[in-house]
């Protein structure tokens, strides 16, 4: 029995997946099935994928949708999640590589703790793949958790958190998660197709599940211009995108039967931050304000007393 679907959307990405693809087969770990879910390519890469699903039949398989559509990211990993055979679903994109202990890691985890849905490690932020001399010193291991690490993180806590550091989720390559639980939330949302998809995900899974965090980086995020962030970023549309997202996220948790309080202020103070940016901003100073003028007011008080006695 397969015991991981690692799923590898992919569109033109002919320069990397043959790296991506390759990092899989040096897993340490060798329970694996690689569903490569080609949206739409019009480059090499289709052919390289075919290439590497006739080379290891049993193990690497050849996906797409109707008519070779593009329909985007969520779209095809819900395509890779509905074909998929293992117990847990991994995810890679195709411009990015696992690390070899990647699966070995995560799975031993999963399976020590039945009652986690979801778990994710440190991603590296990888720059010196280009091989150019500006790019040597600029890797960086991302670590910012919002929580404890080798803990139980119960919902919806992580979700919380998210929100609160600004709808910062883990890279994609960095988690392990239950097929069950995925299929219990519908899947990846369509309607997002290349920005914010990672937030929507963690959003239902975060809000329904525990979680756990692994203090280890398992993957390599690799950092170019054409990748989809920052073609979006260039554009000019990313606040944009987030407030989609957000408001989405309003019409989520409004719809399901028993949501703790603390997410729906979570989403109302994140919202805030993006429709009245100016009123955010000066009630975020205020705080902070008031924050200092007690810390002071206590240690003056202190001072005080201390000179008493």
């Amino acid at each position: 029995m397969t015991r991981v679907s690692i799923i590898t959307p992919f569109l033109n990405a002919g320069r990397f997946i043959e790296e991506s693809i390759q990092s899989v087969l040096a897993q340490t770990y060798d329970n694996w099935e690689l569903l490569l879910v080609d949206d739409g390519s019009t480059d090499g890469s289709t052919g390289i994928a075919l290439q590497y699903a006739a080379a290891h039949p049993d193990r690497i398989r050849y996906l797409s949708h109707d008519d070779r559509q593009n329909r985007g990211a969520s779209a095809s990993r819900n395509r890779g999640a509905r074909h998929a055979e293992g117990e847990y679903l991994a995810f890679l994109d195709a411009d990015d590589v696992y690390l070899p202990r990647k699966l070995e890691v995560q799975v031993q985890i999963l399976d020590a703790h039945p009652e986690v849905a979801m778990l994710y490690a440190a991603t590296e932020y990888w720059y010196s793949w280009s091989g150019l001399p500006d790019d040597a010193g600029r890797d960086w291991v991302w670590r910012r958790y919002g929580a404890k690490p080798d803990t139980v993180i119960e919902p919806p806590k992580m979700l919380v958190r998210f929100l609160e550091d600004g709808g910062t989720v883990p890279c994609m390559g960095g988690v392990l998660v239950r097929r069950g639980a995925v299929q219990s939330v519908g899947g990846w949302e369509e309607s997002f197709r290349r920005i914010c998809t990672d937030q929507v995900f963690h959003a239902k899974l975060c809000l329904n599940f525990p979680v756990m965090i692994v203090d280890v980086c398992l993957d390599r995020y690799r950092q170019h211009e054409n990748s989809s962030c920052r073609t979006v970023e260039r554009a000019g549309q990313l606040d944009a995108a987030f407030e989609t997202y957000l408001t989405w996220l309003e019409s989520y948790v409004a719809a399901q039967p028993a949501v703790a309080p603390t997410v729906r202020a979570a989403v109302r103070r994140a919202l805030r931050r993006h429709r009245h940016p100016v009123l955010d901003r000066l009630q975020r100073q205020a705080r902070r304000y008031d924050a200092r003028l007690r810390a002071l007011a206590s240690r003056t008080l202190g001072r005080t007393l201390h000179s008493d006695s």
